[in-house]
């Protein structure tokens, strides 16, 4: 397809930004509305969940496939509007947010599990459904690992170009932090309530920042690889 063959041009960064798009769309889906349908504190009642509202649940697993196949397209998509502002963080960045995939997929092999007792395909056992939708709740906390270093570097791409309002660098960048602060407040520190409010307070800030940027490329579509980096 034409469109790839140019990081520089208009449609290239319009197609990266309508990807990125997607990627919020079918993750808010997959990640917030699904688990929340699903997901209960008592292993019983979420396997009964998944069993009486399994079509909800397939539907989530199929957006979180779609969300992997996607990131791997903007994740590239990325290096190659990136790299001529600075080629090693811009490197650095996509295989941070592989490793986020790498993870999440690893991740639909704990809900297969869960779907596999709900059908009685394999015997129900109520800790090993906990211990599963422990294991898959952990995954979402290493991701974040993965995906707070890529923000973190993406913050400073953006910050070398002049294509990019800053703010989204300075948003980008500060809210990465938000997700290292979420996996440590989960993994670490459930207790420390300052830690609680402080990661609320910065996803907040990174998310309005992706939305922002995502629909920057979308929408105005700057030719970042065309302008000259600064140091």
């Amino acid at each position: 397809m034409s469109v790839f063959n140019d990081p520089t041009q208009r449609s290239f960064s319009r197609l990266t930004g309508a990807g990125y798009t997607a990627i919020a769309i079918f993750g808010a889906f997959a990640i917030g509305y699904v688990p929340s349908q699903i997901i209960t504190d008592d292993p019983t009642t979420t396997l009964a969940a998944i069993n009486d509202k399994r079509g909800l649940f397939n539907a989530g697993i199929g957006a979180d496939g779609m969300v992997m196949m996607i990131e791997v397209m903007v994740s590239t998509m990325l290096y190659q509007m990136f790299r001529r502002v600075n080629e090693t963080l811009a490197f650095a960045a996509m295989l941070a947010r592989f490793g986020m995939v790498t993870v999440m997929a690893a991740m639909l092999m704990f809900q297969a599990g869960l779907s596999g007792m709900a059908s009685g395909t394999i015997p129900a056992d109520s800790a090993l459904t906990e211990l599963l939708l422990h294991m898959h709740h952990s995954g979402v906390w290493v991701w974040q690992i993965f995906f707070g270093l890529h923000l973190l570097l993406l913050g400073q791409l953006v910050c070398r170009t002049e294509a990019l309002p800053k703010i989204f660098a300075y948003g980008l960048t500060i809210g990465a932090f938000g997700y290292f602060a979420d996996s440590l407040y989960a993994f670490a520190f459930p207790n420390a309530d300052l830690l609680g409010w402080v990661r609320v307070g910065l996803l907040v800030i990174v998310t309005l920042s992706e939305v922002g940027f995502a629909l920057w490329l979308l929408i105005r579509a700057p030719r970042i690889g065309a302008t000259t980096p600064t140091v």
